[in-house]
């Protein structure tokens, strides 16, 4: 599987131009625009073309007063989605409980469906240029989404120079607990983890970073390597490839299962009781 997205890599085809030689910006320090913000006002008018957004904050109502209904804890967000960190949307979309070819509610864990954020490259070539380092995201709704949350998974690319190590995740964010299950459960599922604490420009530790922007001050990221990426999808070669094979792909399964079992650890413990 990963042999097939190596040469469909190679080959050239349009949406995964640059992959594996495109500029790491996990410090900002060769970002375009300082902050979403300024991304949104150079570009006014291009949105869903040049870039686009798209979540899912599920409604929350509760017109009994003799009980209480459920609040969604967990948030699922790709800051560089699409063309920018190529694979983060449709692992979004995956662990959040949706299938990424058409949106229909995904869980074959039987588990709950839980809110998402994305920011999405949608150039046919050159998304690099749309990054906005995490520390310096303020899109009101990925904020505020953040904000309501009492956790966030924020999901990443990095390359494999970068994470030191090939087929790899490196987890991050201030939440130890989080950081805890997700090393465990996708080292129980096969994936090789790499603790952020030991690559400071992929630990996912400034406060300002929407991951530790939740209810209580702390979350966790994923910095999932170029190579692991690829080999998670039947077809990595296109937007829509990626999106219609993401599903039936073993390892995707496995990828998102692992996560959202570390969720759903998080979920339990007693801090994420909402009285």
């Amino acid at each position: 599987m990963l042999a097939s997205a190596l040469a469909t890599a190679a080959a050239g085809t349009p949406l995964v131009t640059g992959v594996g030689v495109t500029t790491a910006h996990a410090t900002g320090e060769d970002d375009l625009y300082s902050s979403n913000t300024d991304l949104y006002t150079q570009l006014a008018g291009q949105e869903g073309t040049d870039f686009g957004r798209r979540y899912k904050r599920h409604q929350m109502l509760d017109s009994e007063s003799s009980g209480k209904s459920p609040f969604h804890r967990t948030t699922i967000m790709a800051l560089h989605g699409g063309g920018i960190e190529i694979g983060t949307s449709e692992l979004c979309l995956g662990i959040a409980g949706y299938d990424p070819k058409d949106l229909s509610v995904w869980t074959p864990d039987g588990g709950p469906v839980h809110d998402y954020w994305m920011f999405e490259g949608l150039l046919s070539t050159g998304n690099s240029k749309l990054h906005v380092t995490s520390k310096n995201c303020d899109d009101h709704v990925a904020r505020s989404m953040a904000a309501s949350s009492l956790n966030v998974l924020s999901l990443h690319g990095c390359k494999e120079e970068q994470a030191g190590a090939t087929m790899s995740v490196v987890v991050g964010g201030l939440n130890a607990d989080f950081k805890t299950y997700l090393h465990d459960e996708l080292r129980a599922a096969g994936f090789n983890t790499i603790d952020g604490s030991t690559k400071p420009d992929l630990a996912g530790v400034n406060t300002t970073n929407p991951c530790n922007l939740t209810m209580l001050g702390k979350g966790g990221q994923l910095e999932i390597t170029t190579d692991l990426r690829q080999s998670l999808f039947g077809d990595y070669s296109s937007r829509a490839a990626r999106a219609r094979t993401a599903t039936s792909d073993a390892d995707f399964v496995l990828f998102t299962g692992a996560c959202r079992r570390a969720i759903a650890r998080l979920e339990a413990r007693a801090e994420q009781q909402i009285l």
